[in-house]
């Protein structure tokens, strides 16, 4: 993944982002989110629920894309890819794991609990060497 160690400590920091999915007619659909970047995988994770819009957004269309980015006053980083949204429970595990650990608390766990993940393969920034 094209980061730089500023762009990496920038996606570290627990701020929030704004998720972008499309509705079945084509309209964006823009939401705040908390999220978790594991570069490794290259995945981005967000914790909902299976009756969301985003959610549903997803699943309606398959191979869907999304766009999550995170900005902060002049910095920002959008990370975008293929998203999915799964319910296997080592997946929604492993997102709790991440954003525990990211954000010091543990998320709710509302029942219909799913992770989304975004293989990202587009990622853009500004003001982040």
């Amino acid at each position: 993944m094209p980061a730089s160690a500023a762009a990496e400590d920038f996606l570290a920091e627990p701020h929030i982002a704004t998720l972008t999915t499309l509705r079945p007619d084509g309209s964006p659909h823009v939401v705040a989110v908390r999220f978790t970047w594991d570069a490794r995988a290259g995945l981005a994770r967000v914790l909902t629920v299976d009756t969301t819009r985003k959610a549903r957004n997803l699943t309606a269309g398959p191979g869907g894309r999304a766009a999550l980015c995170q900005a902060v006053g002049f910095r920002w980083v959008t990370l975008e890819g293929s998203a999915t949204v799964h319910d296997a429970p080592e997946r929604v595990t492993e997102g709790v794991r991440r954003y525990t650990a990211r954000y010091g608390t543990p998320p709710p766990a509302p029942p219909g609990r799913v992770v989304i993940e975004i293989s990202v393969d587009r990622f853009t920034r500004l003001n982040l060497p």
